[in-house]
């Protein structure tokens, strides 16, 4: 199945410098490399993109993570083998990314235990990455992006 675009990325003049930017910005912020990739992988789940899903499992495999860890994110609250701050990364990457399932998207409790476990410069990197994630899920799935196109 071929996308509507190559990659939406090169199809706009500056875009892909600008995006390379704020995830340099990003990977700067303090959050573990691994805790980005699991909650980029779980809101890739939950918007449906099948390309990050795909890139997101293959980027946790090459950096080591154990096919028990990447099997489970989908249902990390039940899953062992997850710490306390990652649980607090993927609790926020849901809540932020299912902003219209509840009156109150990010309630309270889940950004505080959040900032239990980063700093404020953390957490603006890890509200980065769900944003971002979220940008790239969104764009792929309207340009209908095939897993495995690079």
């Amino acid at each position: 199945m071929a996308g509507r675009l190559d990659t939406f990325t090169r199809a706009l003049p500056g875009l892909g410098e600008g995006i390379g930017t704020v995830i340099g910005a990003i990977r700067g912020a303090g959050v573990p490399e691994t805790t980005l990739e699991l909650v980029h992988l779980r809101v890739s789940q939950i918007n449906g993109c099948a390309f990050c899903v795909d890139t997101g499992t293959k980027g946790l495999r090459k950096n080591g993570e154990p096919d028990e860890r990447i099997d489970l994110v989908a249902v990390w609250r039940e899953a062992p083998g997850f710490t306390d701050a990652e649980r607090a990364a993927l609790a926020l990457g849901e809540a932020a990314t299912r902003i219209a399932d509840r009156p109150d998207p990010v309630p309270d409790d889940v950004w505080d235990e959040a900032a239990r476990h980063f700093d404020p410069t953390a957490l603006a990197g890890l509200v980065a990455q769900i944003a971002l994630t979220n940008l790239f899920n969104h764009a792929n799935v309207t340009i209908r992006r095939p897993v495995g196109a690079w």
